[in-house]
């Protein structure tokens, strides 16, 4: 089992101090990754269901918040970190624009040797979608699209793509990935994510839900998988593990393992915290 840290970006995280902070705890307790999450914009008085809280609102209800881009936070804590892997968890693809995205990843992957992972979804505020100017209800056919599109980019020495939204002709878009691509995590808890893993992911991440809707999905991801012809083997699975240190967190990383999960991801506690919960955990898990 390998562990990671959520919502690094939120919080304490949010400051300079704090993101360096959290970022280098992370590092030394021996997490693999540090994942970010992303919201360009929150529209007061939302009415979209916020699918992974029964009060279909983010962080207790809040929605005033400070929220940095991801990639940029990324960017500046890779600066001072050497080896964790540099997450977005989730990165909402279909409100970007996927030819200067893939430029932005493969940047950060670049000067970070090598460190990014690409965590997307869908997305589920519909209220945001529109304050950008892009349509909600498509959202799904662009994500699929749009990682069709980095990946020509990012493999491709003059990449050539025409699809339903985009369409370009041998363009040379430099730095490339340090390994030659870069890892996509499929997020998202619904069937329609799980399918989408299998077909296209390098991994899948649902979130935190409970130990049997989690179990549920993965046949959904394997079936995809199979029937795409890739080996649902090589998808791995991600999941959350759960709000506290202690007991209960070790209750929930071996219920993980059991249904095969292989990186089990923790809040950002605050940075004291942190490193002795991720040396707990590689120690007994790891």
């Amino acid at each position: 089992m390998r562990f990671g840290v959520m919502f690094a970006n939120t919080g304490h995280g949010a400051s300079p101090d704090g993101a360096v902070t959290i970022a280098q705890a992370a590092e030394a307790g021996g997490f693999e990754a540090i994942w970010t999450v992303e919201h360009v914009v929150v529209p007061s008085g939302y009415e979209s269901a916020y699918p992974y809280d029964a009060s279909g609102k983010m962080a207790g209800g809040a929605e005033d918040f400070d929220l940095p881009d991801p990639l940029i936070w990324l960017a500046y804590v890779a600066a001072r970190t050497e080896r964790i892997k540099l997450a977005t968890g989730i990165l909402i693809v279909p409100q970007r624009n996927p030819v200067i995205t893939a430029k932005e990843v493969a940047t950060l992957d670049h000067l970070s040797g090598g460190r990014m992972v690409l965590g997307v979804g869908a997305g589920w505020l519909a209220e945001e979608f529109d304050a950008l100017g892009v349509p909600f209800d498509d959202r799904g056919r662009r994500l699929d699209e749009y990682l069709a599109v980095m990946r020509a980019l990012w493999t491709e020495d003059k990449a050539t793509f025409h699809g339903e939204f985009f369409s370009f002709t041998d363009c040379i878009s430099r730095p490339r990935p340090v390994n030659g691509t870069i890892p996509i995590v499929i997020g998202g808890h619904s069937h329609a994510a799980a399918r989408r893993a299998g077909r296209i992911g390098d991994a899948f991440f649902p979130g935190s839900g409970s130990i049997d809707e989690l179990r549920a999905l993965v046949p959904v991801m394997r079936q995809a998988a199979e029937a795409a012809g890739r080996d649902p083997d090589s998808i791995e699975f991600i999941a959350g593990a759960g709000a506290r240190p202690g007991d209960q967190l070790d209750a929930r990383v071996e219920q993980l393992a059991e249904i095969g999960v292989s990186q089990a991801v923790v809040p950002a506690f605050p940075a004291d915290v942190l490193t002795g919960v991720g040396e707990h955990l590689n120690a007994r898990y790891g």
